[in-house]
């Protein structure tokens, strides 16, 4: 039956030939025929989707995603304990003695304004200075009230030297630096990480992974797995004064939207977060920014991954959106930022530069923001002190661009 069919369609195609060659006009039958067999081919081609740039058919782990090479190293000397005198500030408590004389003894302390008084002398500055500085000062100024005079003076309490320890520990806070401290003891005499109770189990709630140690406004190569997990004690550094150490909670499902938005801050995470809602969240761009460099940084901060995005080819669905994971770092750098660390380079460097820039900016965000948290009046007392700032170089580093 359907061989018969065929035949009768290619013996009317061929009388519709034939009649088309000599100019002679076809029925509606067989236009009808015609139409249909040029149709028939288009109805066997693969059906095709439209592009949906809303639609993230690559997850962001496969969306370009590339370990950043790592510059910085822990240098062996952050492994020997320090031999340099201490350097005195305010709080600093001392037991001074003038050998020979009677009634001299006296247990006095540094002021707020950083100078010791001690007998009749005025104040002598002692912020930045050591003790055998100090010592010289003091012999120096009471000559003119005693004969070769020959001080004794010791440091009792060195409160003025102080590291920052916070995040999801048992006691956080800042602490005296009195005596030599390396990473574990700070942790140690922060109490510890907290544990989870509510399972009854002893799971860390500390990311370490996003846990950092500030120094000087540097963050330094810490791998904070591989010393709490693993035990790698070589990376368990000394601590010195103003050092900075901050582990973050694991239960808290926020990405960090960083550099030229309006509203720089932590975006609470939610299902399909993608880039086009985290920049919504930082209620859009700022008029300096680099769309076409936006970096998505992922995972640990010694050995991050990170991607290269442009916005305006997801905005024009020339490229797909990418979806993000909670404790993803989202910077948008600026058009100068760039422009600057792009300069005879290629586009490779900028993509580094600016995922150091990047982890630099979060790590001072969240200092800032944890440091201003602890600097409030406590409800209880704690290790702390409100009148002290935190040490990193902003203050509401939440509602501000990072620049270089």
């Amino acid at each position: 039956m359907a061989d018969h069919s065929l035949s009768s369609t290619a013996q009317a195609l061929s009388i519709d030939a034939v009649r088309a060659t000599q100019n002679l006009p076809l029925s509606p039958s067989h236009y009808l025929i015609v139409c249909l067999c040029l149709l028939l081919p288009a109805c066997s081609l693969p059906p095709t989707r439209d592009f949906d740039a809303r639609i993230d058919k690559t997850s962001a782990a496969s969306a370009g995603f590339a370990l950043l090479p790592q510059e910085k190293t822990i240098d062996p000397a952050w492994l020997r304990p320090p031999t340099a005198p201490p350097h005195l500030g305010p709080g600093d408590k001392f037991d001074i003695d003038i050998l020979g004389e009677t009634n001299a003894r006296a247990q006095t302390f540094a002021t707020p304004d950083g100078k010791l008084y001690y007998n009749l002398l005025p104040g002598i500055p002692v912020t930045g200075r050591t003790l055998p500085q100090v010592k010289q000062d003091l012999e120096q100024g009471l000559s003119q009230y005693y004969r070769h005079p020959q001080i004794s003076i010791d440091l009792t309490e060195a409160n003025s030297q102080r590291i920052w320890v916070l995040g999801r520990l048992s006691h956080p806070g800042i602490f005296p630096l009195r005596r030599p401290m390396r990473v574990l003891d700070a942790i140690t005499t922060a109490g510890g990480l907290i544990t989870s109770s509510l399972s009854g189990t002893t799971q860390e709630l500390a990311d370490l992974d996003h846990s950092f140690l500030i120094r000087k406004g540097d963050i330094l190569p810490i791998d904070f797995q591989a010393l709490l997990r693993e035990g790698d004690m070589s990376q368990n550094i000394y601590l010195q004064p103003d050092d900075y150490l901050y582990l973050p909670s694991s239960i808290t499902n926020e990405i960090y939207l960083l550099g030229a938005v309006k509203s720089p801050r932590p975006i609470g995470f939610a299902a399909d977060m993608n880039i086009i809602a985290a920049i919504a969240g930082g209620l859009g761009l700022a008029p300096n920014a680099d769309p076409r460099h936006i970096v998505i940084i992922r995972g640990s901060l010694t050995t991050p991954k990170v991607a290269s995005i442009s916005f305006p080819d997801i905005l024009l669905g020339r490229a797909t959106n990418v979806r993000l994971q909670p404790g993803d770092i989202v910077f948008v750098p600026t058009r100068w930022q760039t422009t600057l660390q792009g300069y005879g380079s290629i586009a490779t460097n900028i993509l580094g530069n600016t995922s150091r820039l990047a982890i630099s900016s979060f790590a001072q965000v969240v200092g800032a923001n944890e440091g201003a948290r602890l600097s409030q009046p406590p409800a209880a007392a704690t290790p702390t002190t409100s009148s002290l700032a935190p040490p990193v170089p902003t203050t509401a580093a939440v509602q501000t661009t990072p620049t270089l």
